[in-house]
């Protein structure tokens, strides 16, 4: 009689496979953190020219030691104080700025940056084919509108305290009016103030609003001269800390002088009667 052959019986376990390792987690935490500069990437690219001049600088000195990169004191999102070394690169920012929103220059003559003594100096000047101002008000015109909104823009992301200066030419108001030059340069100022604070300028950032008349005038040998009209921006130094740096002593006696020959007014709108320059009493600006 043959041997029956064995009966082979198979089971199969129930349950979860071996272990596969942590290899997967690896590959997963790489493609997160691709993902993660991919964003910042593209948030560079849509942000100013300042905000990718900081973050460049704080990879480059991550303490903030370097001129215009890292941070201050304050931690993240503070930009570094602009200053007197660094007002030159501030102005070409500006003025590149500007040029993106006028981009054939067609207001080149009307705008002038300058570093000095006392900061960085942008003034906007009306010319005889474009004015900032409707005639005798206070009413921006729309170019100056976008001017100060390109200008608050990338003024509003650093510490420098901002003095606005309000100035007209030497053409006095009507004897009808009881308003004069200083309520004008006055109120021209605190508009631009306005704008300026409304398009990214802090409040805390504007130190003074000043209107001159037509006490310092442009062109004096040329009273009535269009570019006397003008509205001036000044972004004032700092230094260690944010103390604001004094002003040289030229600029003191500058000052000095001026208010005992002029008898200028500042902010408060009150001041000598203006003397005509010629026979015309129309109103203008």
């Amino acid at each position: 009689m043959a041997q029956a052959q064995p009966i082979i019986i198979i089971k199969k376990k129930s349950g979860h496979g071996g272990h596969h390792g942590g290899a997967w987690k690896v590959a997963y935490a790489d493609f997160v953190t691709a993902m993660m500069a991919l964003f910042i990437v593209l948030w560079l690219l849509n942000a100013s020219k300042q905000v990718q001049v900081a973050v460049g600088g704080y990879f480059k000195d991550p303490r903030g030691t370097d001129k215009m990169v890292g941070t201050n004191k304050n931690g993240a999102g503070e930009f570094v104080a602009i200053k007197k070394e660094d007002m030159s690169k501030l102005k070409d920012q500006l003025l590149q700025s500007i040029h993106h929103l006028d981009p054939s220059d067609k207001l080149k003559d009307q705008i002038e940056i300058t570093v000095t003594g006392e900061g960085l100096r942008i003034e906007l000047m009306e010319s005889a084919k474009g004015t900032f101002f409707s005639l005798g008000s206070t009413e921006p015109t729309p170019a100056l509108r976008e001017i100060l909104k390109t200008l608050a823009k990338d003024l509003g992301q650093l510490p420098n305290k901002i003095s606005i200066e309000g100035h007209t030419d030497g053409t006095p108001f009507s004897e009808a009016r009881t308003r004069d030059n200083w309520d004008l340069s006055t109120e021209r100022a605190n508009e631009a103030r306005r704008l300026m604070q409304a398009n990214g300028v802090r409040p805390e950032q504007v130190s003074q609003v000043r209107g001159f008349a037509d006490q310092r005038l442009r062109h004096p040998d040329k009273p009535q001269d269009p570019s006397n009209r003008r509205i001036s921006l000044i972004v004032g130094y700092v230094v260690k800390d944010n103390a604001e740096v004094p002003p040289p002593l030229e600029i003191k006696q500058f000052a000095a002088d001026d208010s005992k020959g002029n008898e200028s007014k500042v902010a408060d709108g009150k001041g000598p009667e203006n003397k005509p320059a010629d026979s015309k009493t129309a109103d203008k600006k």
